[in-house]
């Protein structure tokens, strides 16, 4: 259930972004960047699921803190997608935390942007 959840919740935040964009006729700038973001933090988080699989330990894999970047520039519900649908990076509660926080302050940074008209 959660896991439905979380995939919906970001995949309507995407849709959300688009939505706004077209409505109010702001640049699609931030739509654009966000979903690009998502989509190399999915592609990211499955390679690194992928070298994890088949190597182990036994190889230089993505570093957690790529992840948790990658997540706070705007690729936040690509990370949560890749994380529910690939299960990867979603038994590690530390992992977890840091990565809600980057969702709060990516989504406040983004808030604040409109609130100032700066977008």
């Amino acid at each position: 259930m959660i896991k439905k959840t979380l995939i919906t919740f970001s995949l309507l935040f995407l849709a959300l972004l688009w939505l706004v964009s077209w409505q109010l006729n702001i640049t699609f700038f931030i739509a654009s960047t966000y979903s690009v973001a998502s989509l190399i933090s999915f592609l990211v988080y499955g390679w690194d699921k992928r070298l994890a699989m088949q190597h182990g330990e036994h190889v230089i894999r993505v570093p957690e803190r790529t992840l948790h970047i990658l997540g706070l520039i705007g690729g936040w519900p690509g990370s949560l997608i890749a994380q529910q649908w690939l299960r990867h990076k979603s038994k590690k509660r530390s992992f977890i935390a840091v990565l809600w926080l980057t969702i709060i302050v990516n989504c406040s940074a983004l808030s604040s942007l409109y609130y100032l008209q700066l977008i």
